[in-house]
């Protein structure tokens, strides 16, 4: 059988076509995907040393300057003082409010001694990536860079601009991060209107044989207010102690601090928080959570609630843990001063003067000085934003059943400094936990669980989306 050139063209033709379909398909089979990218991203982060103090956070820089350099990704950089690096990129959109994801990559310090593994070893085992920062919040800024990523691979038009920011310093206040860019670096937060960052996520219980499946989203946070209190007195021999010293007025004056906690109050946010954690339970919790100005005000159901979720007893009053003390340098020396640091967190319906003026009356008769060492404005964001709609929308959707609740945190961000600039900020990653699971955040072990983690890159992504396209 004979035939023409043409015709024996155009088999090759075909059959080149055919070889290079096979090709791509066995290419995108072996591709990782988007989820397979951000586990790999989040171990290799985990491992860069970014601990508060000293920081060093341009090591995280350096992390992501490689992957927006080989995305083709514009970004900058700034350091606010050696080594406080913080790095930022843009993809324009149109003429809506600029959405802003917002994370920080320093970690807090970890003591090896209580740790099953290196922390900073990035360690996948059982299923967990373990490590410092995998939780807070290395894993959720992976997770905005899926989603930012997502955007860009995409090439679709969006309908605002979309700001991807790390940052320095937050575990330490955000002086040498958020703070600094804010009056160095303006114009990273000019035309914002949203903003997402850490300090909410889902939850899941078992009712019965029904899954519950609550996501938190932080809308304001209790305002820290860090005190110092100091007193002098006449220093000494040990052997010979006087009827006050320096270390005395300082336990008289913690003591006090002590036995007078400060008196219950329910504020709107938290009542909304404990009145959508009701819904559905029939025992003791659900009736006192769906009225918590009267449940506050047995000291029993206090005392009990603390016992049983420390987080949850911080949002019914202000709080303040004594965490640093210090005295003498030696045993048998009564020395001229002592001093003792407050970590302490006040509900944000209230300017921080008036909760410093009640605690030095409060302390009036030691004889220490009260000191603010750090305090924060309050401020609030409301839930009729767009982006907290496609929170509500997107969750309901992908979990049908599940419930969205705006909450309070008892811990600080970074939304503090953003808020203050009329930017509506919420405190959120999809990432879904069992109640009760250790997640190791400030504490030992810290760890993310592999597959929620992965879901939660696929969720925030499509929250993303919602928001920016139209």
């Amino acid at each position: 059988m004979k035939f023409s050139g043409l015709f024996v063209l155009l088999c090759l033709a075909l059959a080149s076509m055919n070889a290079a379909a096979q090709t791509n398909v066995s290419q995108n089979r072996s591709s990782p995907s988007i989820e397979d990218e951000a586990v790999v991203w989040l171990q290799e982060l985990v491992r860069i040393d970014t601990v508060n103090p000293p920081g060093n956070e341009y090591r995280a820089v350096e992390f992501y300057s490689r992957i927006f350099e080989a995305e083709g990704i514009a970004f900058e950089t700034a350091e606010s003082a050696p080594g406080r690096g913080n790095i930022w990129a843009r993809l324009e959109g149109g003429d809506e409010p600029a959405l802003i994801l917002l994370q920080h990559t320093d970690v807090v310090p970890a003591d090896m001694a209580y740790w099953t593994t290196e922390p900073l070893s990035g360690e996948l085992r059982d299923g967990y990536i373990l490590g410092r920062g995998a939780r807070d919040m290395k894993g959720t800024g992976i997770s905005h860079l899926a989603a930012f990523l997502s955007l860009h691979r995409a090439g679709l038009p969006l309908n605002r601009d979309v700001v991807f920011v790390a940052s320095a310093d937050e575990e330490a206040g955000g002086d040498f991060g958020v703070g600094w860019l804010i009056e160095n670096r303006p114009q990273i937060f000019e035309g914002a209107g949203l903003l997402l960052n850490e300090g909410g996520s889902g939850s899941r219980t078992l009712n019965g044989a029904a899954e519950d499946v609550v996501f938190g989203v932080e809308v304001t946070q209790k305002v820290p207010v860090w005190l110092r209190l100091t007193a002098v007195d006449v220093p000494g021999h040990g052997s010979a102690p006087r009827t006050t010293s320096s270390v005395t007025r300082i336990v008289d004056a913690l003591s006090i601090l002590r036995k007078n906690p400060f008196p219950p109050r329910i504020i709107a946010p938290v009542d909304a928080y404990f009145k959508g954690l009701a819904v559905g339970r029939d025992d003791d919790w659900g009736a006192a959570f769906s009225n918590m100005t009267l449940a506050v005000q047995d000291p029993e159901f206090l005392a009990r609630l603390q016992d049983d979720n420390a987080g949850r007893h911080g949002l019914t009053r202000d709080t303040c843990s004594m965490t640093r003390m210090s005295g003498s340098s030696k045993i048998n020396v009564v020395p001229p001063e002592a001093w003792a640091e407050l970590d302490c967190r006040i509900l944000p319906d209230r300017p921080f003067e008036e909760f410093v003026a009640g605690v030095e009356a409060l302390l009036a008769d030691t004889g220490v000085e009260v000191e603010v060492l750090m305090a924060f404005t309050p401020a609030i964001s409301d839930t009729t934003s767009r982006l907290f709609s496609a929170i509500e929308r997107v969750t309901r959707e992908l979990h049908p059943g599940s419930r969205v609740l705006p909450s309070v945190s008892t811990g600080f961000t970074d939304s503090h400094f953003t808020r203050d600039k009329g930017i509506v900020s919420y405190g959120f990653d999809p990432i879904i936990t069992p109640v009760g699971e250790a997640t190791g955040v400030h504490g030992n072990d810290e760890r993310i669980n592999v597959e929620a983690f992965r879901r939660g890159i696929s969720d925030m992504r499509a929250i993303v989306r919602d928001v920016v396209y139209n």
